[in-house]
C-alpha cells in the first residue's frame, strides 16, 4: 500500500536536500567542501558543563526517568537568567518549562493549542519550525514582512482585517534566523500592545539572546509590561553555551500557555536525560565568562568573512547578531535563485551555504552563510569564492551549457 499520509502531504520537500546531496557527493569524491550550510556550533562545551555532567552521570539514580517540565533546579536557573539579564520576574513552578530544545518546544506548544483551521502570523523569511509546526498541527499560515517596524506592525493590521478567521497567534525572532535582524522594546511594546487588543497569542523565539556584537544586549518581549498575559518566549542552551546536541531549552511566560505546552509534553516525553539538565543548571549559574568568549569569536569570524566578501566583490550586511549572515545573492547572479546559486558556488568555488528559500519564498534571493568555520577556513573559502566571483561571466557560461547537455 502506497498511501500518502495527510499531515506529510502538507511537508514541501526539503529545499537543502539537493544541495546537501552534492555536498556528500563531493567528499565521497575527496573535495574539501567548507561549510557555512548549517548553524551547528563548532565549539566544544565549556569544561565546567560536561564535568557537572559526568558527576551527574556517575550516580546510578540519575538513570531512570527525569522530570517532563524539567527538574525544579533547572527551571529556578532560568528564572534566575530572566531576572538578572532581562529584570523579569518568573514563576520556576508556573511559569516555566525546560524543553529538548526550543524547536520541540515551539512544535509542541503549536499542536497543544492549534485547532484544525486556525490562522497564524508568521514572519517570511524565518526558521522553518515556526511555520510548519503550525502547519503540522494543521492551522493555516499567513505570512507577514520580518522587519520589526512599521511595515510589520501594518501587516498585523492588515492581517485581523482581513483572515477568515481572525489570526490567533503570531510567531516572532528576534535576534532573528536566517535575517540576523534585531528588534527593540519600542517595537515590542507596539506589538505587545496590538496584540493585547486583539486576543493574540505571542510566541517569541529569542535562541540568539546571547550573540549579538555592537554592544547592544537583545531585549525579551516579556520585559514589556502586560507581555506575560499573551506571550511566551523560548530560549536555548544551544548556541549560548555551545551545547546543540545536547537539547535543552526553555519556554517562559504566560501561565496558560505554560500549562498547555506542560501537560501536552508529559503524553510525549519524560524529559531530558536528568545528568543534561543538571549540567544544564550548572551553566546558568555557573561562570558567564564562556559566554563572552563564544561572542567574541562569532565576531571575528563575522568580521573576517564580511571584510573578505565585501573585497571580493559581494557586498554582505554585517550581522549585528546570531551566528549567521544573511547574503543577497550577486547581481550578476540573482537570476539562478538561492537553490541554483548555492549549488554553482559548491560547484565551482567548493563552498556550501543555505539556500535562502529553505526560510520561506521572500528568502530566495539570499543565501544564509554560517559562521561555524574557523578563520584560516573562512579565509580560505573567501579566496575561493573571490576567483569565482571574478570569473562569474564564464562560470556562468559553463552552467548554461550543462544545463543544456543535461535537458
Amino acid at each position: 500500500m502506497n498511501q500518502e499520509f495527510h499531515r506529510i502531504k502538507r511537508l514541501p520537500p526539503y529545499v537543502f536536500a539537493e544541495v546537501n546531496a552534492m555536498k556528500a557527493r563531493a567528499r565521497a569524491a575527496g573535495e574539501d567542501i567548507i561549510d557555512f550550510g548549517m548553524g551547528n556550533p563548532d565549539q566544544p562545551t565549556p569544561r565546567h558543563i560536561v564535568e557537572k555532567l559526568c558527576e551527574v552521570a556517575a550516580d546510578p539514580r540519575a538513570h531512570r526517568y527525569s522530570a517532563s517540565k524539567g527538574i525544579p533546579g533547572l527551571r529556578k536557573a532560568l528564572a534566575a537568567y530572566y531576572a538578572r539579564r532581562f529584570g523579569v520576574k518568573l514563576d520556576p513552578e508556573t511559569e516555566v518549562v525546560a524543553t529538548l530544545g526550543s524547536k520541540e518546544g515551539l512544535a509542541n506548544l503549536a499542536s497543544a493549542i492549534t485547532s484544525p483551521g486556525d490562522v497564524v502570523l508568521v514572519p517570511n523569511p524565518s526558521y522553518p519550525i515556526h511555520a510548519f509546526g503550525f502547519i503540522i498541527a494543521d492551522g493555516v499560515v499567513r505570512h507577514i514582512p520580518v522587519t520589526p517596524d512599521d511595515t510589520m506592525l501594518e501587516a498585523l493590521d492588515r492581517a485581523v482585517r482581513h483572515s477568515v478567521p481572525k489570526p490567533m497567534a503570531m510567531i516572532l525572532n528576534y535576534p532573528s534566523n536566517p535575517t540576523a535582524l534585531v528588534a527593540d522594546l519600542y517595537f515590542y511594546g507596539k506589538v505587545v500592545d496590538f496584540c493585547r487588543r486583539h486576543d493574540i497569542w505571542i510566541l517569541s523565539d529569542l535562541a540568539y539572546a546571547e550573540i549579538y556584537f555592537d554592544g547592544h544586549p537583545p531585549p525579551s518581549i516579556l520585559e514589556i509590561p502586560g507581555a506575560k498575559d499573551i506571550a511566551v518566549e523560548f530560549t536555548s542552551m544551544s548556541k549560548t553555551y555551545s551545547m546543540p546536541g545536547w537539547r535543552i531549552g526553555f519556554a517562559a511566560g504566560n501561565r496558560h500557555l505554560i500549562s498547555a505546552l506542560t501537560r501536552i509534553k508529559s503524553y510525549l516525553d519524560y524529559g531530558a536525560f536528568t545528568p543534561i539538565q543538571a549540567a544544564a543548571t550548572a551553566a546558568l549559574n555557573g561562570p558567564q565568562d564562556c559566554i563572552e568568549a563564544v561572542r567574541q569569536l562569532y565576531r571575528k569570524r563575522r568580521d573576517v568573512l564580511i571584510e573578505g566578501l565585501v573585497q571580493a566583490g559581494w557586498d554582505v550586511p554585517s550581522p549585528p547578531a546570531t551566528m549567521f549572515a544573511w547574503a543577497p545573492i550577486p547581481p550578476a547572479f540573482a537570476h539562478l535563485g538561492s537553490v541554483e546559486f548555492s549549488k554553482l558556488l559548491l560547484r565551482e568555488a567548493k563552498v556550501a551555504v543555505a539556500p535562502g528559500i529553505g526560510f520561506g519564498e521572500y528568502g530566495d534571493t539570499h543565501v544564509r552563510i554560517a559562521l561555524v568555520e574557523n578563520t584560516h577556513r573562512t579565509r580560505q573559502a573567501l579566496r575561493s569564492i573571490k576567483a569565482f566571483l571574478a570569473d562569474y561571466g564564464k562560470v556562468l557560461g559553463d552552467a548554461e551549457k550543462k544545463r543544456m547537455v543535461a535537458s
